[in-house]
């Protein structure tokens, strides 16, 4: 599975589904292995942040400068894993574990107020002030029982989100 070039075999492809938790199915893994072998322009066996930022979904995402610090140099069951996160089968914790990594910027396993107002920037853009985001910020934090100077483990995360509504799912289309 090192070099794209090869083709899957049957034990490639359950050992990735494993990897994912089952969140693909036999034939979605094939296609996202095609997909993989298209982004990987080098034939390497991994995607660079580049090749990433040559899918257009992708490069006008506002977050896809943070995105790139998760993605750049994955190889395939990695890039399966990232993408298992989209998954509808994957569970809602599984999903705030993801969503966690994008705000946890330094990787330091805390988000704090300033982490997600940085989010916040790179979503809203000139749409909202900066007084406006701090304003609807303080509100979210205040409703679920924190203050502007409290860090947000995973757990603290995860009961902020689970009662969302939250739906991050891609469709994958099979080949």
């Amino acid at each position: 599975m090192g070099n794209t070039s090869s083709m899957l075999t049957q034990y490639d492809i359950e050992e990735v589904q494993e990897h994912c938790n089952n969140a693909f199915s036999q034939q979605e893994i094939v296609s996202l292995y095609h997909r993989f072998c298209q982004l990987d322009r080098s034939g390497g066996g991994f995607i660079s942040g580049d090749e990433f930022l040559s899918v257009p979904e992708f490069a006008v995402n506002p977050l896809s400068e943070r995105l790139l610090r998760m993605l750049d140099g994955l190889n395939f069951k990695e890039f399966v894993a990232f993408l298992a996160a989209f998954s509808s089968r994957t569970k809602m914790e599984q999903k705030i574990e993801f969503i966690f990594k994008v705000y946890d910027s330094d990787g330091n396993g805390k988000v704090t107020f300033d982490d997600v107002l940085n989010v916040m920037r790179d979503l809203t853009g000139s749409f909202m002030s900066e007084q406006q985001r701090q304003k609807v910020l303080m509100h979210v934090f205040e409703e679920a029982g924190y203050e502007k100077d409290s860090s947000l483990v995973l757990s603290d995360f995860t009961k902020i989100l689970s009662n969302s509504g939250l739906k991050m799912e891609v469709e994958v289309p099979i080949d």
